[in-house]
């Protein structure tokens, strides 16, 4: 059973260094590699993945995303109609510009889905604690892709992907899961047109049937932001979006904006990110504490999550242990004060 004031992760779980090595070395000589050699390392990863976050006391967990690369690179490979493009830059500091991307050569298609409902029923089989999955939204998918001679523009693109994006999640739901996560990031890095935004969300959710939360940062590749790190252009069409939450970051902006949510409808909850991924230090479970108290005079108790601002993929894994047991301490200590004012 889920607490109040609900400790959880956004999705991704730092690669353990040995699985970091093997991810590379399937890449460079996959004929080294069987399905039963591959699986077995992957259900490992999960393995750890799952046992670090009910270790710090999560109360719900994800399956660390082991089976993907960097959040959503990794969904490229269950797209056909594309072909990979050549990177535009491989040297100098590492940021968004060295991202994979693609060339759509086709229509888009995804016979074989995402592989998500894959990766619950590896989660299943391993914890039967409360969990989530993240999905990515089809506007961040297109981000990759460069339409060519098939689509005219990121829009189009995204259209094209929205209908399997639905499909995937109602997949998932068919599976079993009652909560899924839709990562859409870049609609926080692109505000300007917030009705397009509100329409895409609304049929990408159309007819799932479970609890959804969105997921809005502003980037992570490589710890870096890619857009203006600002909600309030969003604002009040945030409100509108056809999910029952929005995770938002805070830690890494120093709980700017935290008023904004004040104009968010009484019926949606909210997951606060409170411990920032991007750097290396461990933030005592007291200043958890004080950005929680610092939420709760915005938003009811009832409507929050707590979370990390965004996944640990770009995070040692050392330091996102130790940064979400304190997250977990500090959530803790507002609990017991709750209680104790009862």
């Amino acid at each position: 059973m889920v607490p109040f004031l609900p400790a959880t992760v956004i999705g991704s779980w730092s690669f353990p260094g040995w699985y970091q090595k093997f991810c590379e070395d399937v890449a460079k000589h996959p004929e080294q590699y069987g399905s039963f050699d591959r699986e077995e390392a992957i259900r490992d990863a999960v393995q750890l993945a799952v046992s670090d976050q009910l270790r710090a006391g999560a109360d719900i967990i994800t399956d660390g995303e082991m089976h993907r690369v960097d959040f959503n690179l990794g969904f490229y490979d269950y797209l056909e109609g594309i072909k990979p493009l050549p990177p535009s830059r491989q040297w100098g500091a590492p940021a968004h510009d060295q991202r994979s991307r693609y060339l759509v050569v086709s229509p888009l298609t995804a016979p074989k889905g995402l592989g998500t409902v894959e990766e619950y029923a590896r989660l299943r089989s391993i914890t039967r604690a409360p969990v989530k999955v993240p999905v990515p939204g089809p506007y961040t998918l297109a981000g990759c892709l460069q339409g060519g001679e098939v689509y005219a523009d990121r829009d189009a693109v995204a259209e094209a992907l929205l209908a399997i994006v639905n499909r995937e999640m109602k997949q998932l739901v068919n599976a079993g899961v009652d909560f899924i996560q839709l990562d859409e990031p870049s609609f926080a890095c692109h505000p300007d047109q917030p009705d397009k935004f509100l329409d895409i969300v609304a049929r990408t959710v159309e007819g799932v049937d479970a609890k959804i939360s969105m997921h809005m940062c502003f980037g992570n590749f490589r710890a870096r932001a890619v857009g203006l790190r600002s909600y309030k252009p969003l604002f009040p069409h945030l409100g509108q979006v056809k999910v029952q939450q929005l995770a938002l970051e805070f830690a890494s902006r120093e709980m700017a904006e935290i008023e904004l949510l004040r104009q968010l409808p009484s019926t949606m909850e909210v997951a606060v990110g409170l411990v920032d991924v991007k750097n290396t230090w461990i933030e005592p479970p007291q200043l958890v504490a004080e950005r929680l108290r610092t939420v709760l005079k915005y938003v009811e108790p009832e409507r929050v999550h707590i979370t990390p601002d965004c996944g640990f993929s770009q995070t040692a894994r050392h330091v996102a242990q130790r940064k979400l047991a304190a997250m977990v301490e500090g959530v803790r200590i507002v609990r017991s004060e709750l209680n104790r004012s009862e």
